[in-house]
């Protein structure tokens, strides 16, 4: 189809964007991670000149590290794969990687600078300013349902799901308790005036009314990772007060019903950024540099992400991944030059890449 759009250079760039269900047949299926069926955002694009498309490569590998650390609160790290990583017929491929709570890496969305290998597969040409037939330079980029495997996995305990506010379908859940049946009315008709005022000030409410008992209802809204519970009693509401329980750290917390929209703003942003803090914190805690062979072994066998060195030779990173089973995870695009030997073979190293067992 590229073939039949482009005919000049005023035609580029070109781009596709595209949500579609793949079907792969998958010998050992992973929720999420590897299914049969599953959902993905990709994108295609075609430029005149390769700096243009692997600018536009990078542009989208940082709105994929954007969404993942300030939607997700998920920290990544960008880089570049291994010449055996990247994907195949690719130019380049970049990736960002996320460490899940087991130590193990997931790759969380690649963009790839294909060149113009396919385009001269297919014959994929356009007019320059100057009136040259020449073949285009194409990207390729996506994340699919993956990402929804690792929001689980990074933030998840063993209550169930833990949300960031930002992507949470229900922000806050407001639980109207009562011990008396002639209680009732009166309380959810409070619950319902405290929802509507939150839900004018923008936020995602759900009021849970069920007659059960609290306890069942504090399990249900954690099992869904709700991240902001506010507990309603006769009590509560005689003082002005709901009680606002955090749904990442069980930290509780006394706010006056009259200044609660405000401060429920104000709790949900802390939440959000207090999730992507001890993501990081954790990933940071279980990142290690080592220089020698048994330490590196030591090191993946402990679940770590290791930074050392590497030669670039494609033998040695086989040889690697075949003894520990980790990989070059990426080349990330804040390595520092640091001339060092190769973790496994000796040989000259202009700097140290990221190794990790992964999903």
């Amino acid at each position: 189809m590229y073939g039949r759009w482009i005919q000049s250079y005023r035609d580029l760039p070109l781009l596709i964007n595209q949500w579609a269900n793949i079907v792969r047949w998958e010998m050992r299926t992973r929720l999420f991670l590897r299914t049969t069926e599953f959902l993905w955002q990709e994108g295609h694009t075609a430029h005149a000149t390769n700096d243009e498309a692997d600018a536009f490569c990078r542009t989208m590998l940082d709105v994929y590290r954007a969404f993942a650390e300030d939607y997700l609160a998920i920290p990544v790290i960008p880089g570049r794969k291994s010449d055996s990583e990247r994907f195949a017929g690719a130019q380049t491929t970049y990736c960002v990687e996320a460490m899940m709570q087991d130590g193990k890496a997931l790759q969380f969305g690649t963009s790839h600078n294909l060149g113009q290998n396919f385009a001269k597969a297919f014959n994929v040409m356009f007019t320059d300013k100057d009136n040259v037939a020449q073949h285009v330079w194409q990207t390729s980029w996506g994340v699919s349902t993956r990402m929804i495997g690792g929001l689980i996995m990074v933030h998840s305990d063993d209550k169930g799901l833990v949300l960031p506010p930002k992507i949470a379908p229900v922000q806050a859940v407001v639980l109207p308790l009562w011990f008396k049946d002639e209680q009732k009315d009166g309380v959810i008709k409070e619950a319902e005036a405290l929802a509507a005022r939150l839900r004018a000030a923008g936020l995602r409410i759900k009021i849970d009314a069920r007659d059960l008992r609290p306890g069942e209802k504090f399990f249900t809204w954690e099992k869904k990772g709700v991240p902001l519970r506010i507990e309603l009693g006769p009590k509560d509401i005689a003082a002005g007060t709901g009680l606002v329980v955090r749904r990442d750290t069980g930290e509780k917390k006394a706010v006056p019903l009259a200044g609660l929209p405000t401060d429920l703003v104000a709790m949900l942003e802390e939440v959000q950024k207090s999730m992507f803090e001890k993501a990081l914190a954790y990933r940071q805690a279980k990142t290690v540099s080592v220089d020698a062979w048994d330490d590196f072994v030591k090191a993946i066998e402990a679940g770590n992400f290791v930074l050392a060195h590497w030669s670039g030779d494609a033998e040695v990173e086989a040889q690697i991944k075949a003894e520990t089973a980790a990989t070059v995870r990426c080349i990330p695009f804040d390595q520092k030059s640091e001339v060092g030997a190769c973790i496994k073979s000796g040989k000259p190293s202009a700097g140290r890449v990221v190794f990790a067992r992964s999903y």
